[in-house]
This record gives C-alpha cells, structure tokens and sequence, in this order.
C-alpha cells in the first residue's frame, strides 16, 4: 500500500509527546504518513519557555502559522489535557481557522477521562486509540467514541468533511 500523506497539527500536553510518536508509528503502519507542524519543545530550549523568555504572543503567531498549514488538527486527550491552557487555546484557534478537530484518547487509556471544554464544543470527531479509527476520522468519517472505542453519545462538535 502506498503511503497516503496527511498535514496535521497534534495539539498535546508535552508531558504525551510519547504518544504522539506513537500516533505516528501506528498510522505508518497501516501507509499513512502523518506530517506534524506542532511545536516539540528540545531539552536545551526548555528552560527558555519556563523562565518566559519566549513571550506568549510569539508563541501564538507561530502556533497559528503551523496550524494554517495543516489540513487537521488531532488533540492527544490524557488524563490531564483538561487542564492544559495551551490545548484549550489551540482548539480554540484550529476552530477559528475552520479546521476539523480530531480527539484521540492516550493509548491504553480505560476509564473515561475529562475532556477540554473546547474538544466538546468543537470536535469532528473523538475516538479511541485504534489505527482503524483515526483512519476513518483523517478521511472526515465523523464519529464519538469512549476510550476503549465503544460508541459514545456525540458531544456539541461539528462535522466536516476533509
């Protein structure tokens, strides 16, 4: 199978960077090739972002910059996403640019786990960690799903197809 290329934006808690490793092996598995524009803070430049060396609006300018190139936005949901200000406020921008917003709970998530106020009003779809289901969603198959990917009630969210 030949790989199927998809521009996306994955908004995550960096705490879940494994996971969005993860999200890639697993969709490169089955000939798709994601190409992320989010922004994976490097060891050495750490320190500049927790001691606000790096102010909030360039942070913005260049979020919104690597969220117009991309076609989708995928939220990695862990257990502590909700509270992430930098996810709400990346849901909230792939929103306002008109780009569908695809959930996607941690790998090996069990339990259900609270969602960003913003994933809820604006999702496309929210879904298991299942290559299967991720597919379907890149492809604009608008679904709601639980953790362990049984269906779950649709949230306010929208649907758009890419």
């Amino acid at each position: 199978m030949a790989n199927k290329i998809k521009n996306v934006f994955v908004s995550h808690h960096h705490k879940d960077d494994a996971s969005v490793d993860g999200l890639t092996n697993m969709l490169t598995g089955k000939g798709y090739q994601l190409r992320n524009s989010s922004i994976r803070v490097k060891p050495e430049n750490q320190s500049r972002f927790d001691n606000k060396q790096v102010s909030d609006n360039t942070i913005k300018r260049l979020l919104r910059m690597k969220m117009r190139w991309a076609s989708q936005v995928i939220v990695v949901i862990g257990k502590e996403t909700h509270q992430r200000d930098w996810v709400n406020w990346e849901i909230e921008t792939a929103h306002r640019l008109g780009k569908p917003i695809i959930g996607v709970y941690e790998n090996g998530l069990k339990d259900q786990v609270e969602i960003p106020d913003s994933l809820k009003k604006h999702a496309t779809s929210i879904i298991g960690w299942r290559s299967d289901s991720v597919i379907d969603a890149l492809e604009g198959k608008s679904q709601f799903q639980n953790p362990d990917g049984t269906p779950s009630p649709k949230v306010a969210g929208r649907n758009i197809t890419c």
